[in-house]
């Protein structure tokens, strides 16, 4: 009787819904010319379920736009008698040339460390990720730093709050990208999060690539090396010649 009622209950209870994640990007390819200032990707969508939303626990999302990586190394100035020198230094082996994280809210509410271990959705998880070299002393102290500074060059974001919901069904979020972007493939991350755990997510990429005059000046620089310094030496020559025969007529 009892397993009679509690099958019956559970026939006429609301399934929980499967969600998962329709996207799109206001663009899929960057292109950087000579006059390039930056850009702007603005990624949306929405949640798709087959049955109710579940109640109690509200949705919220996460989108990260990650930088192709490059290795580096952060070395740590000290001032030995009166003279600021490099002192110690830590070998990242790889850390993304931008990265930004838009949310919905503050990460720390949203995001569990478990779930951020797991998906190493923030910066500082993308970059312990592929190992900043741990036997360095204070290696923790050489990775605030790197953040410190890129930050301060607008390469990293924490954008919290940045994300709009919409009946929990509808999301969108514009990433500014800067002026210094580099060639590569951009990564966009989507995370749907409910009670601090991931239910969904979804990758996309956006490619940025030099075109035109900016795309033949880098093929040259890297292709054909001596070519490339002679030009350079007749363009600065050049570009004196007229300098100073500019300045000459307007003495006379």
């Amino acid at each position: 009787m009892i397993r009679a009622a509690l099958l019956a209950l559970m026939l006429a209870s609301p399934a929980l819904a499967d969600e998962s994640i329709v996207s799109g990007l206001s663009q899929n390819r960057v292109s950087i010319t000579a006059d390039f200032v930056g850009s702007e990707i603005l990624v949306y969508g929405a949640v798709k379920r087959d049955a109710p939303a579940p109640e109690g626990s509200p949705l919220e999302v996460i989108v990260t736009v990650e930088g192709p990586a490059t290795p580096l190394t952060v070395r740590r100035k000290e001032r030995v008698a009166g003279i600021w020198i490099n002192n110690a230094s830590v070998r990242v082996d790889s850390a993304p040339s931008f990265f930004a994280v838009a949310t919905t809210g503050p990460l720390s509410h949203i995001l569990s460390d478990t779930e951020n271990l797991r998906f190493n959705i923030t910066i500082e998880r993308v970059i312990r990720a592929v190992g900043i070299t741990a036997e360095a002393e204070k290696a923790g102290e050489f990775l605030l730093a790197l953040l410190r500074v890129r930050t301060q060059e607008d390469r990293y974001r924490v954008l919290e709050g940045k994300v709009e919901l919409t009946e929990d069904t509808l999301f969108r979020t514009d990433v500014e990208l800067p002026a210094n972007l580099i060639e590569g493939e951009y990564k966009v991350r989507i995370f749907l999060l409910r009670d601090q755990k991931v239910i969904a997510h979804q990758e996309r990429v956006v490619g940025v690539r030099k075109v035109g005059l900016e795309r033949f000046i880098f093929n040259l620089a890297h292709q054909q090396p001596l070519i490339y310094g002679l030009v350079s030496l007749v363009l600065a020559a050049l570009a004196g010649w007229g300098a100073s025969a500019a300045f000459r007529l307007m003495r006379n």
